[in-house]
C-alpha cells in the first residue's frame, strides 16, 4: 500500500533536488522517496542515541529502534562519545529481549 504526500518546497530545494536527479538519473518521485527514506532512517538513529544517552532505554532497545545491530550500535555510540552504561537491569531487558525474539 502507498500514500500520497504532496508538500511545497523552496525554490532552492527543487533546484537542489533538479541537480541530484540529473546526477542519479531518475525521477523525482524515486528520488523523494530514497531521500525521506534515508531521513527517516537518521532520525530513528539520532532518536535511539538520544534515549540511550538520557539512560531511557538499553542498548539493546537502542540498537533495535534504530533498526541496527547490538555491535553496529555500540560502534556507533562510542563514535558519538557516549559513555556505555550497563546496570543489572538492564541485562535482564536484555536478556528478555533476546529470549523473544
Amino acid at each position: 500500500m502507498t500514500e500520497i504526500i504532496s508538500t511545497r518546497i523552496p525554490e532552492e530545494i527543487a533546484r537542489d533536488l533538479k541537480e541530484i536527479e540529473k546526477e542519479e538519473q531518475t525521477d523525482r518521485a524515486t528520488l523523494v522517496r530514497k531521500l525521506l527514506a534515508r531521513a527517516i532512517e537518521q532520525w530513528k538513529m539520532e532518536r535511539a542515541l538520544r534515549l540511550y544517552r538520557e539512560g531511557k532505554v538499553t542498548l539493546w532497545r537502542a540498537a533495535r529502534l534504530g533498526g541496527i545491530t547490538l555491535r553496529e550500535m555500540m560502534e556507533l555510540a562510542a563514535k558519538q562519545g557516549i559513555q556505555f552504561k550497563y546496570a543489572a537491569k538492564d541485562l535482564e531487558e536484555d536478556i528478555e529481549a533476546a529470549l523473544t525474539e
